[in-house]
């Protein structure tokens, strides 16, 4: 089997996600996809049609199945665990950090509704996860900036030796960034998605195709900006962040989590131990619980939608 899907202005990462861990499932008996009864919102249906006897449904109990996937993980399978971003990372935390990140073990956990894209109110929205999984030791954490590259981090991923938690989005699509072949995707190094020479903005997750709506714009000003969509946010891109600073002397982040913790504060330590002497600036949730709504409107309600990345910019180069 192989997995299709359409590309046009929109595509749905959980889908094109599901998909891609059926085929991998169907050619490698190792290969375990766990959920904790969220098989539609994860898009695993697919998964137990085709190999049922490697399906596990732990029930809403996200402890026991990560418990479970370290399980699985130490007798020599390859599990993937899939839930909630606020689940994995919060009620889970205990056996994310112990059963699996201390033993280094070979367990993916796909991690749906990343940040405002839930649409759940503050219960539901993962605003920290980024914070909490970046620092826990032997763990790779990769947030895909395109529904397309979502297959590529998967395959790229599959013998990886240790735990990966990869972001995903909700919803039933999420812009196309980059068509089939424009890129070629590597764990750990950024992708340069737009060129420019006055600014740079570091991107995540939704917020790269925003990123690329923004300098799309400010190049009718004749403002040059740079989109680097960091990915991989550990081991993070350290290069591309000197590059950035050096080139531009002015570097923006944009993500859908937290301002403390996430892709700003990882850029920010980059920029403080190598000293870089640049104008630095974070964008994303500010420290308060936003409550309902979809991820665009509460992007605009806090300050980080589109309007608020021009202004930033603008007055940044000024």
């Amino acid at each position: 089997m192989g997995v299709t899907f359409n590309f046009g202005q929109f595509a749905a990462s959980r889908t094109i996600c599901g998909d891609t861990l059926q085929e991998m499932g169907e050619r490698n008996q190792k290969i375990y996809v766990l959920t904790a009864d969220l098989m539609r919102t994860c898009s695993v249906k697919g998964c137990k049609k085709a190999f049922p006897e490697r399906f596990i449904n732990a029930g809403i109990a996200e402890q026991t199945m990560l418990g479970m996937a370290a399980g699985l993980a130490l007798e020599g399978n390859i599990p993937y665990a899939t839930t909630m971003s606020t689940f994995a990372s919060m009620r889970a935390c205990e056996q994310l950090r112990t059963d699996i990140c201390y033993q280094n073990l070979p367990v993916r956990i796909i991690a749906t509704n990343g940040g405002l894209t839930s649409t759940g109110g503050s219960t539901h929205n993962a605003m920290e996860d980024l914070g909490i999984v970046r620092s826990m030791a032997n763990m790779t954490l990769i947030v895909p900036g395109d529904p397309g590259i979502v297959r590529d981090v998967l395959l790229a991923t599959e013998n990886h030796p240790g735990p990966v938690y990869i972001r995903l989005a909700r919803g039933k699509g999420e812009p196309v960034v980059y068509q089939p072949g424009e890129v070629t995707y590597q764990v750990g190094k950024a992708i340069e998605t737009r060129p420019g020479k006055d600014a740079v903005i570091i991107a995540c997750g939704v917020m790269v195709a925003q990123a690329v709506d923004a300098a799309n714009s400010l190049e009718k000003e004749g403002i040059s900006v740079r989109v680097l969509d960091m990915h991989t946010l550990k081991p993070i891109d350290e290069e591309a962040i000197v590059r950035a600073a050096r080139d531009t002397g002015a570097i923006l982040t944009l993500e859908d989590h937290y301002t403390i913790g996430g892709l700003g504060s990882a850029v920010a330590e980059v920029i403080a131990d190598k000293n870089l002497d640049c104008r630095f600036t974070r964008m994303g949730i500010p420290q308060v619980f936003p409550g309902f709504g979809d991820g665009p409107e509460l992007y605009d309600k806090y300050g980080f939608g589109l309007e608020g990345t021009i202004a930033a910019l603008r007055d940044m180069i000024k």
